[in-house]
């Protein structure tokens, strides 16, 4: 069977109704993932464990009948593959690199020790793969080498402030913390390919508010660094791009640099301008706080996106992650609006 998710991420022509999946679909909004991350005893012990991290991967296709599946794990597994210790309380949190040459020597650079530490998404990967339908895509991901060293260098919150002064005051070592990061992030994304993902996602959760010469060089640059890297072992490798918070100047440039099939976009870019390029198959972008409103916000915002999209190849998400608060009916009434009446 054809899966509409990859074939409109092929960029084939504008189908409708749209594919739908939502990141984050697996998570604290459903009562059965609560159940399994109880039975798991942490996050990490859940995103550790393949038959869990692949049930949780299936639910909210049973649950609503999603175009594609997004494999259950963290954008901070590359980081403890790297020997960087991560733990999660109430979110991730990790201790700060010194912005030195010495802090980023000390990192692992073994991608043997990257696969045995990564093992785990690659086993629920294939454990979800043999749980979908033929027609339902899954969707690997990884984090982009900015907002992971962004976090290792103490965190995305104060507009990245630790580690835009790393690449202000020291960028020969920052330069290769990126570079160390693209090559464990490449290895990662075709491990996942080989593990049966079928297209992968990259999010650059903290891509926004950069000045362009950071964003060229630490979010552009790297991003298509990967992409080359990828589809040399995997040619022509479905990959989505997800700078959240860029310009539309940035996104045009992002997605002509990079050469990633589908460009996730957040809810401040407005889609339609976006469609009238010719670019990237689009995807998006759906306020998640429209999702938890419902009614008249719901109902508009999805007519909006539909419109602004409707000639082009399009992949309707949100324009973030789903929150936890986020009423399950309200999850139902947007797959309705999306499909339109069967």
């Amino acid at each position: 069977m054809v899966s509409l998710f990859l074939d409109v991420l092929a960029g084939k022509k504008a189908r409708s109704p749209a594919p739908i999946w939502m990141m984050r679909q697996a998570g604290r909004y459903l009562p059965e993932y609560r159940e399994v991350r109880a039975k798991a005893g942490s996050f990490l012990g859940l995103c550790g464990n393949p038959e869990l991290a692949a049930e949780v991967t299936l639910q909210p296709i049973r649950r609503f009948d999603f175009d594609a599946a997004i494999i259950f794990s963290d954008i901070l597994t590359v980081v403890m593959a790297l020997g960087h210790p991560v733990t999660f309380v109430e979110g991730p949190k990790l201790a700060p690199l010194e912005p030195v040459s010495e802090a980023v020597a000390v990192l692992e650079r073994d991608p043997v020790r990257w696969r045995t530490v990564l093992a785990p998404a690659y086993d629920a990967l294939a454990l979800a793969r043999s749980g979908l339908a033929q027609d339902k895509a899954l969707i690997g991901f990884a984090g982009a080498p900015w907002t992971l060293a962004t976090y290792m260098a103490g965190g995305g919150n104060d507009e990245q402030k630790a580690a835009r002064l790393w690449a202000y005051r020291d960028p020969d070592s920052f330069d290769a913390l990126i570079a160390l990061l693209v090559d464990c992030v490449s290895q990662h994304l075709i491990g996942q390919f080989e593990a049966g993902a079928q297209a992968v996602q990259i999010f650059d959760s903290w891509a926004g508010g950069l000045p362009p010469v950071l964003f060229d060089r630490y979010v552009v640059k790297p991003t298509a660094a990967i992409v080359e890297k990828v589809r040399a072992a995997v040619p022509e490798a479905p990959i989505i791009g997800f700078p959240r918070g860029s310009s539309l100047e940035g996104l045009l440039e992002y997605a002509e640099a990079t050469g990633v099939s589908g460009l996730s976009v957040d809810p401040a870019i407005d889609l339609g301008l976006l469609a009238a390029t010719d670019g990237p198959v689009l995807q998006g972008n759906l306020d998640p706080l429209a999702l938890i409103a419902g009614g008249a916000a719901l109902r508009d915002g999805v007519e909006a996106i539909l419109k602004a999209t409707r000639h082009v190849p399009f992949i309707f998400n949100l324009g973030h992650g789903i929150l936890p608060t986020t009423p399950i009916d309200h999850v139902d009434e947007l797959v309705k609006l999306v499909r339109g009446p069967r």
